[in-house]
């Protein structure tokens, strides 16, 4: 009898409830809520998924997380292999050549002007770094926050690493990912605000056709001009442009279908789940991790605003043939920011289709983020 109720009572002390604490039931419920958010609002579902799980299965076994020197056997968790592709800067790469084999850059081919609808959502990644600098961020550390404000994860990550920033590497992907999937709550109202009506029913002339020489020779020729200016961002841009390469040179199908659906499903999950494994309750419950999570909105918010401003400039400046929604998708939230102002441009006139002009700020913007991060990088000699 005493054998059975000794075996008993080592079962029940296995069990993780002797073990969790009140941060760890927050987290938990995060990421119940994130897993709403995802599957039944359907926001994002791709990364937050991924990501709310991981969230989930770090704060019940935090071990799955844990490195080869702190375990019995020498064998890390499962998560820790994810998350040092992570830290190698090989998945958010990747990440990149994915969403080059699945976007056409033929609106910003044709309207050039994009880009500086794009660069101008930037804004909110400068807006980040001197409210990090401003809170008591070094200056590599608040470097790495304000990625978040271009709604960029994997340029999130990846700068995170490159300035040695894996300490803030969790906080820092968590909160570029959310303000990604809640690009539909976040940038309608401030697009509202910032524009009438009368600004939101324009339509715009519909864009040229661009060439298929065009098309092949844009990724070749931005690859070339933005890392001979900055070698540090081949990683990003130079998987962005292949990928897009894959897509338009029609001689390697199997090579844009393996890129746009197999290898990117692959390595968002990869990247997904190994991303929300670093919220640990103990690594992720703390006045610095507070401070990032604010200033990655307050940047976002920034963005969006300075894009939508500079598209009424335009629109001014152009007669009123620039409807100043699209600047708000110069943030690199692809394709999502651009479906937002195709959305709120709808509201006001459902006959009005913005989508195809919104994409052209939108791969702007994640060509945007990639030269800031390289800028930064620059900066400080990596």
């Amino acid at each position: 009898m005493d054998y059975i109720l000794d075996t008993l009572g080592n079962l029940v002390h296995q069990t993780a409830f002797f073990n969790l604490t009140w941060g760890n039931y927050l987290m938990i419920l995060v990421a119940c809520i994130f897993l709403y958010l995802a599957i039944v609002k359907k926001y994002e579902p791709l990364l937050l998924v991924p990501i709310s799980f991981g969230i989930l299965l770090v704060n019940i076994f935090p071990d799955i997380m844990a490195k080869p020197e702190d375990t019995s056997n020498g064998v890390g968790g499962l998560l820790h292999y994810f998350y040092l592709m992570d830290e190698w800067s090989i998945l958010p790469s990747l990440i990149f050549m994915g969403v080059g084999a699945m976007t056409d850059f033929g609106p910003l081919i044709a309207n050039p002007k994009s880009f500086l609808l794009g660069a101008a959502a930037q804004f909110g990644i400068f807006a980040a770094y001197f409210g990090a600098i401003f809170l008591g961020f070094g200056d590599k550390a608040a470097a790495a926050i304000s990625i978040i404000g271009g709604a960029d994860g994997p340029t999130s990550i990846f700068i995170a690493g490159k300035l040695g920033q894996t300490s803030l590497l969790g906080p820092i992907a968590v909160a570029a990912y959310s303000y990604m999937s809640l690009v539909p709550i976040i940038q309608p109202p401030i697009m509202k605000l910032l524009t009438t009506e009368k600004e939101r029913k324009i339509k715009m002339e519909q864009l040229r056709e661009v060439s298929k020489l065009e098309r092949i020779l844009f990724p070749i020729i931005v690859t070339i001009v933005v890392c001979i200016l900055l070698p540090n961002t081949a990683p990003l841009v130079g998987m962005l442009m292949l990928g897009n390469l894959f897509k338009e040179c029609g001689v390697v199908r199997q090579l844009t279908e393996t890129a746009s659906n197999a290898l990117m499903y692959i390595v968002v999950i990869f990247l997904g789940t190994s991303v929300g494994a670093t919220t640990s309750a103990e690594a992720f419950l703390n006045k610095e991790t507070l401070f990032i999570v604010l200033l990655g909105l307050v940047a976002f918010a920034f963005g969006t605003a300075a894009g939508v401003l500079f598209g009424k400039l335009m629109c001014k400046l152009t007669g009123g043939k620039v409807n100043p929604l699209i600047g708000s998708a110069g943030v690199s939230a692809v394709p999502m920011a651009a479906r937002v102002s195709q959305k709120v441009g709808a509201e006001a006139d459902p006959t009005n289709f913005l989508l195809m002009h919104a994409m052209g700020p939108n791969v702007a913007g994640v060509i945007g983020t990639a030269v800031a991060a390289g800028v930064f990088m620059a900066v400080f000699g990596v």
